[in-house]
């Protein structure tokens, strides 16, 4: 049953916040009393057999509708662009039903590309400039890449010398073309974001861990190598959980290696997600932060009622 409303002129609810902050239910919170609709904003649940170790928990959205989940097969390539499109896309067939759009995630790069409303094109590898970079070392590459995107979107494009050099090329593709660029759709967001004690958040962090593995994310691996076809070096792009899960099935560490390492991970990947969105608010982006220990619902329905006020609605 709707009960609330947006008031005009927003016209996006955004939730975001660190790994385990409890984003999804509040979604469906929200989405239960707007009318909303989900949009998700996060890199790795858009792959189908992606489930506990993305934590799409779907079965926490009952009845209410969600987007950008499940799209496509592992291996299948999906990156910014594509995502922009599809996002704002999905925005509008929302609101063509006359709900509102909930984007919600943690995938900073995704969130910033629609907020923000960056002007990207799909690049084709560039023959020319790859063999021009071919000469060039590692640090050199970085160094390129750091010129052309001072805020670099993505860091771990630095990691691996394939990623980082179409990573130059996508960059040097979108500067050839962005002035020609028709200008991305108007959207007008309200955002807030999911905040715990740090260490509250590592409890939750360590506790959803145990919980997956007890849930069978050992076996959801296995059947992405062994029953999809899913090479052991393409799980290691697809996140943590899938990484060192990877590592331990290939018999590369132990179990308690591998919980304590991931489970690290996870805690130092949580302290990268809150840096983005404090980088985010000193770019301008404003978050309504809301305390996720004491009814965050109430929170935000606080401030939405606040807005309407302060605009007269």
């Amino acid at each position: 049953m709707v009960d609330a409303v947006l008031p005009t002129p927003y016209d996006l609810l955004v939730l975001l916040g660190p790994t385990a902050s409890g984003k999804t239910r509040l979604a469906v919170q929200v989405a239960e009393a707007f009318g909303g609709e989900i949009i998700s904003a996060d890199s790795r649940q858009v792959y189908r057999g992606l489930d506990l170790g993305s934590g799409k928990d779907l079965a926490e959205y009952g009845t209410v509708p969600y987007h950008l989940i499940d799209l496509i097969e592992p291996g299948e390539e999906y990156n910014l662009f594509v995502f922009q499109r599809d996002c704002f896309a999905a925005i509008a067939a929302v609101r063509g039903r006359g709900r509102l759009p909930v984007l919600a995630g943690g995938t900073g790069m995704y969130l910033d590309a629609v907020l923000k409303g960056y002007r990207l094109v799909p690049v084709a590898e560039n023959p020319e400039l790859r063999a021009e970079l071919a000469t060039l070392g590692d640090a050199s590459l970085a160094a390129r890449l750091s010129e052309l995107r001072p805020q670099l979107h993505n860091t771990s494009d630095t990691s691996d010398r394939a990623r980082l050099l179409r990573a130059i090329e996508i960059a040097v593709g979108e500067c050839a073309v962005a002035a020609t660029l028709p200008p991305p759709p108007p959207i007008h967001p309200l955002i807030f974001g999911l905040s715990w004690p740090r260490p509250e958040l590592r409890r939750r962090i360590t506790l959803r861990l145990k919980e997956r593995l007890e849930q069978g994310l050992i076996e959801e691996v296995r059947q992405l190598h062994e029953e999809r076809g899913v090479a052991w070096a393409t799980l290691e792009y697809y996140g943590l959980e899938y990484r060192y899960l990877a590592r331990h099935l290939q018999g590369v560490l132990s179990y308690n290696d591998m919980f304590q390492q991931l489970n690290s991970a996870i805690h130092d990947f949580a302290k990268r997600q809150e840096t983005w969105f404090r980088r985010m608010e000193r770019q301008g982006t404003q978050i309504h932060w809301l305390d996720a220990a004491a009814d965050p619902l109430a929170q935000l329905r606080a401030v939405v009622a606040g807005k309407a006020e302060r605009l007269g609605q």
